[in-house]
Parts: structure tokens; sequence; C-alpha cells
């Protein structure tokens, strides 16, 4: 949850306070908003006031706030209500998630194997091409509601696998409300996850909630070692060498934590953490991708765009973004997001007419993935419509509902 500010507390003390707790160094914040050291160091002594609202909703992303308040001191918004309207489906999953369905005794409980299904089909919805959180947001009332339910009722292995629905269930939910306006439920979703996972002693279940519970950690400020501790406890109770689901399992929380580490400018532990996830990927072969979490070759290539883009590495972000074959990975909503994260990468070397070429690309990938990026949305709001990207700014901000 945000912290709780001090109201004597100047814009440029939160700040440095937000970058101080995410061990961020000056260095490496004024990169990622495109600005020098020394604007960071001036908006900290108080020499700059609050930029305008783009460039402090790109700060804010920079350090993990979701509520301005922390910066501003205003009363509490989320950074996300002021990138984009909420999703018409966030009341319905909110209150699937806030209320309770008190099934009698007597009712039928879903069959693990059902659930199963039905949780298979439910990923499979995310995954495809189109508007995958209006999809999803259809089927999850339901299946949160006979999840929970089939997890109370059953008993044994069952109920083991019905709590591992469950977990991946909450994941769904996740990733629904993740740049929603809606930040504790993202909180409450992760730690439902974890919770389910536990209870039903699977270090697979446990695995996928830590990758997931290091996105809350990333978003709720936590430092970057609560997030790698996290990440390498559920490694440490699976058997790589088992099954391919388990080592690309321990390669998504080597991944994790290679992520963590490059969000803080640590360059050496993120590559250290890389190169173990490259390691798994290899083993698990070029055509192998996780049923649903993804992790294969494609993936491990794509999150070393992001990586480098931490870093603030400009040229190897691009680099790494010209090698990656992202058409490859059996996912648009992860499509989008790489295509994204590529535009991210030329933008850091201010090269615009790339930065929204692939924002398109990644619109017509997955449009509700770029609908409710941060990103996007501030490169919108600040690229000037003419010139060579006239048309694709004006197109872009119309499908969005950017204005200038």
């Amino acid at each position: 949850m945000p912290e709780q500010t001090d109201s004597s507390e100047t814009f440029g003390q939160r700040v440095r306070r937000a970058r101080i707790r995410n061990g961020q160094t000056r260095a490496v914040v004024g990169g990622l908003v495109g600005r020098s050291t020394e604007w960071v160091k001036a908006i900290e002594t108080g020499r700059l006031k609050c930029p305008r609202l783009p460039l402090l909703l790109h700060l804010a992303d920079v350090l993990g706030v979701t509520d301005l308040a922390e910066l501003t001191g205003d009363d509490r918004v989320t950074a996300a209500a002021h990138a984009k309207t909420a999703h018409e489906a966030l009341p319905g999953v909110r209150a699937a998630l806030t209320s309770y369905r008190l099934s009698g005794h007597d009712e039928e409980p879903e069959s693990a194997d059902e659930l199963a299904r039905r949780v298979s089909h439910a990923w499979h919805l995310w995954h495809a091409p189109g508007e995958h959180r209006t999809r999803i947001a259809a089927v999850l009332p339901d299946l949160l509601a006979d999840a929970q339910h089939s997890a109370r009722a059953l008993d044994g292995v069952d109920r083991r696998r019905a709590l591992v629905a469950l977990a991946e269930t909450y994941h769904l939910a996740q990733l629904f409300l993740s740049f929603q306006p809606a930040p504790e439920l993202v909180m409450l979703t992760g730690d439902r996850s974890m919770a389910a996972a536990q209870d039903a002693d699977s270090p697979r279940a446990m695995a996928a909630a830590a990758w997931y519970m290091n996105h809350v950690f990333r978003d709720a400020g936590e430092r970057h070692e609560a997030r790698v501790d996290l990440a390498m406890k559920a490694a440490d109770l699976l058997r790589p060498e088992a099954s391919r689901d388990e080592l690309a399992r321990w390669g998504l929380l080597h991944l994790a934590a290679a992520l963590s580490y490059a969000k803080v400018g640590r360059r050496g532990d993120a590559d250290r953490f890389w190169d173990r996830a490259d390691e798994a990927a290899r083993r698990l072969g070029p055509d192998y991708s996780h049923p649903y979490l993804i992790f294969g070759r494609g993936m491990v290539d794509a999150y070393a765009i992001t990586m480098q883009n931490d870093l603030v590495r400009p040229g190897a972000a691009v680099e790494a973004a010209h090698a990656v074959e992202i058409e490859g990975t059996p996912s648009a909503t992860r499509r989008a997001f790489h295509q994204i994260e590529s535009a991210r990468a030329y933008a850091l070397q201010g090269e615009t007419v790339a930065v929204v070429h692939l924002l398109k690309r990644a619109f017509e990938t997955s449009p509700e993935t770029v609908r409710y990026n941060l990103f996007a949305h501030s490169t919108l709001r600040e690229t000037p419509d003419r010139g060579l990207v006239r048309d694709e700014v004006r197109y872009l901000r119309a499908k969005l509902r950017v204005s200038a």
C-alpha cells in the first residue's frame, strides 16, 4: 500500500524518499524519464518544481508510485486514473473479489478436472489477440466463485488441485487489474494467490504466485531485496531437473530477480540472474513455451529489452529489440508488451518515428495492452502530431482517447 506522506514535505523530498526506498540512483531515475542526473537533483532540492502531468506520470511510474499523492501531497488520486479511464468491467471484477457466495452444503462443487479445463480456457482468452481484458472479465466472477467453493468443499488431492486452479484464477484477476485505478485490489489478488498456492502445498503454484507477487511488490514500492528473496525462496522449492514445467518456473523466477536488479541499476546482478534464466531457456529448447506463463526462449530474449531499458542502456536495449523474434511468442498480450518495450528502447535514443510505429504495431496486436499502458499514454501526449508520425499519432490518440 502507498506510504503515508508527511504534509510538511516538499515535492522534491517525496521524490527523493521514493527513489531511495527503491534503491535507485539519480542517474537511473533520470535516464528512465529521459532527463539528466542534474535534473533529478534539481527536483529533489527544490530548484525545479513539480513537472507537468505527462512527465509527472512518467516519473511516478519509474519510482513505482501508483498514488500521485505520495509525490504531490494532494488528495488521493492514482496515476492509473490520470493515464486512462478504468475498464468498464472493473466494478464487476471488484465485486467478485470483495463479496462471497456462501454456497450451501448441498451445492455440488465443480470437479477439479472441470476447474482445470475452465482455467486453461481463461488463459487462452487472456493470451489471444483482440480485447483480452474484456474477454477475461466476462468469465472471472463465476470462475472465482466456483473455484472458491470447490476449494472449500473438495477433499484430499482434489482439494489441492482446486486450490491450484484458484491461485491461477487470482493471477488472471491480478493481470486484469494491472494498470487499473485499483492498486489495493492488485495487492489483494497477489496475496490471495500465494495463500491458495501455499494451502495447496504445491511448489509449482507457489513459483507462479511468486512471479506475480514480484510485480505486486514492484508496484507497491517494495525494495528489490524483498522481491529477489521471495523469488529465490520459491525457486529453491522446485526441482528443475525433474520436468520441463519446473525448469520453466525456475527460469522464470531467475528472470524476475534479473528484472528486479535492473530496476535499481545493478547491472552485474541483473546480468547474472538473466544468464540463469537464459540457461533454463536453452535447456528447454528453441520451440518450448510454457502453456500460460509463456516462459521460453522468446520471453527471455524479449525481457532483455526491458532489462536494458531499466539499466538505461539504450544501445543495448535497441540491439536486444533487433535480435528478438517477438512474432514467435504464443501470446498476443506478451507480443504487444514487448513491442511497447521496444518502443521504450527507441525513446531512450530519441527515435520518435520508430517509437510511434512500434506503438501502432502493438495496438494492432493487442489493443487493450496499449490502451492501459502508461508509457504509451505519456508518449502520445508529448509527441507532436506533425511530420512523418502525424497520421499515426492522431490515429492512436483517437483510439486511446488521449489528448495532447
